[in-house]
This record gives C-alpha cells, sequence and structure tokens, in this order.
C-alpha cells in the first residue's frame, strides 16, 4: 500500500511562492504518474498537473507558467512550484498516484491519495 504525504502549505501573499512536497513510500517516480489536485471551499476537487512516470509533464490552463512540477527518484518526491500565487489559488492541494497515466493535467486512475496541505493566498 503507498502512501503519500503532502507538505509545504501556508499561508502567503498574493504574488508569492510555496513549495508543496509530496512524499512516497515507495518509489512513485519509477512506477506512477503523479497528479497534483486542489479543492476549494464549495468547490470540486480539480487537476492542477500531472507528471507521468516517462517524465511527460501537463499543466491546466489555469496555472500554466506559475506552477512548476517536478521529481527527486532519490528523495520518493515529487515537488509543486508555486509563483505569482493569486487569491484563487487558495485551497487544499493533494497529491495522487496512479498505475496508468496522465489525462492531460489530470490522473487516468487515481489509486493513491495524500492527505491534503492547505494553501491560503490572502493579504
Amino acid at each position: 500500500q503507498l502512501q503519500l504525504v503532502e507538505s509545504g502549505g501556508g499561508l502567503v501573499q498574493p504574488g508569492g511562492s510555496l513549495r508543496l512536497s509530496c512524499a512516497g513510500s515507495g518509489r512513485i517516480l519509477d512506477y506512477y504518474a503523479i497528479g497534483w489536485f486542489r479543492q476549494a471551499p464549495g468547490k470540486e476537487r480539480e487537476g492542477v498537473s500531472c507528471m507521468s512516470s516517462g517524465g511527460n509533464i501537463y499543466y491546466a490552463d489555469s496555472v500554466k507558467g506559475r506552477f512548476t512540477i517536478s521529481g527527486d527518484s532519490s528523495k520518493n518526491t515529487v515537488y509543486l512550484q508555486m509563483n505569482n500565487l493569486k487569491p484563487e489559488d487558495t485551497a487544499v492541494y493533494y497529491c495522487a498516484a496512479g498505475t496508468t497515466y496522465c489525462s492531460g493535467y489530470d490522473l487516468d486512475v487515481r489509486d493513491y491519495w495524500g492527505q491534503g496541505t492547505q494553501v491560503t493566498v490572502s493579504s
């Protein structure tokens, strides 16, 4: 059973940056596609970015040019660098791992989820 743990959330002013981490209990970069999702209050969970096990990367239009997904196989960790944050980026951010593939910036199948980390963008 793969376990995922997110960290790095917090309160940041508009225009600021945060880096989220998704640490896996196994070799997530070798065997899984990893997606980042977010859920704002009263809204459905939405895909933000996805990285396939082959290194293909996809972003939602709303974050393209501001967010960067990357991985460190030595740490079994996937990162989401978030720059130029906006109030509308406020949400709980989740990472998920899937054994199939990215469907654009979404995951085809979401087999495992982390517990989430809160990101609040406010002045």
